[in-house]
């Protein structure tokens, strides 16, 4: 079970003088197994919350337990090496296992640009190169944030088919943040809406989700609508 308790998290307002309290007595529990999307309005702290439980962002009170290694982390931006190809980029984050690496190239489709740095690719390549990087690892804890975004329709839901392969067969427990609740009920077991400042748990929603065997469940029932 990962259990996340942020008694406090803010961030400086221009200027330095005030701060914004981000999350203020927040807790979510997400069982083994579990993919828990987080939806909300931007701004409201999704990433930071995905931040904050990867253990990138120590700066807050409180605290995060029963996170599963090893995790994988796909960030809102790329974040690729800009030095490095394609292919390198995903061989780095599996040290011994880089014979791997094309495999998952071609998970997402881009066989054929192993070689190719991340300048030369478009924006949606080099998020598909990032989902690769984060499946990469095998992870136990998968943290997904705005995994469709800049993908065409038919390419997103490429993308959502290997996820929803993914989750069916190992199971990752998993934080996804996205806009796109139409295509939720996909890949969740759970929608969990934030909003407010600081930010809260407005909604929490169980789904059937139909990819293979749902893991345990938790939230109250309703529509996401």
């Amino acid at each position: 079970m990962l259990e996340i308790r942020i008694e406090a998290k803010a961030f400086p307002t221009q200027g330095g003088r005030k701060r914004r309290a981000i999350f203020r007595d927040f807790a979510l529990d997400v069982p083994e197994g579990q993919v828990c999307v987080l939806a909300g309005p931007s701004g409201v702290g999704k990433s930071t919350l995905l931040s904050i439980v990867s253990g990138i962002d120590r700066g807050f009170g409180g605290t995060i337990s029963g996170r599963a290694l090893p995790v994988g982390m796909m960030f809102q931006t790329p974040r690729l090496l800009p030095w490095l190809t394609a292919l390198r980029n995903i061989e780095l984050a599996i040290p011994g296992r880089e014979h791997e690496a094309p495999r998952w190239l071609a998970a997402v489709g881009l066989e054929d640009h192993g070689e190719d740095h991340p300048q030369r690719l478009s924006g949606g390549m080099a998020r598909r190169v990032a989902l690769a990087r984060a499946l990469a690892v095998e992870p136990a804890l998968l943290l997904l944030d705005e995994p469709f975004a800049s993908l065409d329709e038919t390419t997103a839901e490429a993308m959502r088919l290997l996820l929803g392969g993914i989750f069916a067969k190992r199971r990752p427990t998993t934080l996804l943040v996205t806009h796109d609740l139409a295509h939720a009920s996909a890949l969740a077991d759970r929608v969990v809406v934030l909003e407010g400042s600081p930010a809260g748990i407005t909604r929490d929603v169980a789904i059937a989700r139909s990819h293979g065997s749902a893991p345990p469940r938790a939230g109250q029932g309703g529509s996401v609508g």
